[in-house]
């Protein structure tokens, strides 16, 4: 028969676990203000969500079939052998397509759009069947966020052309959100010349908030173009012109691909899916630039800041709305600059919005790994993206690593906190003996680690406990074992 006295439970586990599963959490609570707000309602015509999880589904239904049929035949379930993370080979194109009665194309388009909603995840360097895919028949919210997903990739979806710049692609990506906000508040078809314009002024805007030198792009289709109406001040430009007419029609060529758009002659108009998604996208956006601290406009530090006095649900949705109106890579690296600072409550925060990014955000955080600092939270991030239960995620750092997370937490605590609750992180960890607890903490080496101990001792109402602090603290100071 089992014990279930606290003392030989302890006595069986020889780890000293110095951090509950919600660590962070505890943090956060620190300097919780809760609040609530109203949920905003779609626009006047938007399909119910189950029909729009339903296009979803018809939108993705090849792409769905090949995520089936790769884990079944590709998978390591029958003992055949995992999948690959890049491009399925061609061997496996064959079998594909005479088993599904698809294209060779078909099949690469179905493979590339599977990765990019989820149905398909990489981890370790294979495919796997994602989450997606096992709750895609009964989960309509699972079905949209796979659909949003490959929205947010329409430019991988569908390639620019190879023969212009990255730098001027990478500008009408960036361009594209007003478009789309234009294509959603319209409510029907706009021409394309109207998009066109937009577009120009847009990448306008890019280049000045740059401070870059303007230089000649033709804002016309080119087969209308007269080099007699050639604007005399970028007419002897010696820079090669942006085809912007080109650039669009690529831009909204990727969005029809992923059904987000529909194209007529000369004009286009957003899908429902397109449009609920654009709106959603719009509330984020407005939501976040009500906040008080202006998180839209702020950098990575400045909105965890104005986000830690939110619950997390909340905070969530200013992380999407900040997201939103970046491109990822940026906004990634941006997070993790800000989690490599002093302040320790930034650091728990900072993933907290990267778990809002996800899987394109997975290749930095496995570098961030190689940082001292970065490291047990980056595990963790590892371990939850690869479907370990947050409660049991702790168990993939070592005794170090958790030790010092516990005194990262006691930071952010002290620096945003109150006593009380102090105390009762300190209580939360002692699970053997204090004397123990303080030789974990102060072989560790965290740098805050005499700041963490003394504000431990000033908190405690035990005046033993607290004494013992204290010593540990002026060992660390001074260099004492």
């Amino acid at each position: 028969m089992t014990s279930r006295k606290p003392d030989e439970q302890l006595a069986r586990d020889s780890r000293l676990r110095l951090v509950s599963p919600r660590s962070v959490a505890a943090a956060r609570k620190a300097v919780t203000d809760r609040r609530t707000r109203t949920t905003p309602r779609p626009p006047a015509g938007t399909p119910a969500t189950a029909d729009l999880a339903n296009r979803a589904r018809a939108s993705l239904a090849d792409a769905v079939r090949l995520a089936r049929w790769a884990e079944r035949h590709l998978g390591a379930g029958d003992g055949g052998r995992p999948a690959p993370a890049g491009a399925l080979p061609a061997t496996d194109v064959e079998r594909a397509a005479e088993d599904l009665r698809l294209t060779h194309g078909q099949i690469r388009v179905g493979w590339d759009r599977a990765r990019l909603s989820g149905l398909v995840e990489v981890h370790g360097g294979h495919a796997r069947p994602g989450w997606r895919l096992r709750a895609w028949d009964r989960d309509d919210t699972a079905v949209l966020r796979g659909w949003v997903a490959l929205f947010d990739a329409w430019s991988l979806v569908h390639p620019a052309p190879a023969d212009i710049a990255p730098a001027a692609v990478a500008e009408v990506v960036e361009a594209m959100p007003q478009l789309l906000s234009l294509l959603q508040l319209s409510a029907g078809p706009v021409t394309v010349p109207d998009l066109l314009d937009l577009l120009g002024q847009r990448v306008t805007e890019l280049r000045d908030e740059r401070c870059e030198v303007p230089y000649a792009a033709s804002t016309a289709d080119p087969s209308a173009a007269d080099p007699a109406a050639e604007d005399p001040a970028t007419a002897g430009a010696s820079a090669p012109p942006v085809p912007l007419a080109r650039l669009l029609r690529w831009a909204l060529g990727g969005l029809a691909a992923v059904d987000a758009v529909t194209l007529g002659p000369a004009r286009a108009t957003l899908t429902p899916l397109g449009s609920w998604a654009v709106w959603v996208k719009l509330e984020q956006i407005c939501v976040a630039a009500q906040s008080p601290a202006g998180n839209i406009e702020q950098s990575a530090a400045a909105m965890l800041r104005g986000c830690a006095r939110l619950t997390p649900g909340p905070a969530r949705a200013e992380y999407r709305a900040w997201l939103a109106a970046r491109p990822v890579g940026h906004a990634v690296s941006e997070l993790l600059q800000a989690a490599r600072g002093e302040d320790a409550l930034l650091r728990g925060l900072a993933f907290e919005a990267l778990r809002v990014v996800g899987a394109p955000a997975e290749p930095d955080v496995r570098a961030a790994v190689r940082d001292p600092a970065l490291r047990p939270y980056a595990l963790l991030w590892l371990a939850e993206h690869d479907g370990v239960d947050p409660d049991e995620a702790q168990d993939v750092l070592t005794a170090e690593e958790s030790t010092w997370l516990w005194v990262d937490t006691a930071a952010a605590i002290a620096d945003h906190g109150e006593a009380e609750l102090l105390a009762r992180h300190l209580d939360s960890a002692v699970r053997t003996t204090v004397p123990r607890l303080l030789d974990e903490v102060r072989a560790v080496g965290h740098p805050r680690t005499v700041q963490v101990l003394v504000a431990l001792a000033a908190a405690h109402p035990d005046p033993a406990l607290a004494k013992a602090v204290r010593r540990a603290a002026f060992q660390v100071h001074t260099g004492g074992a």
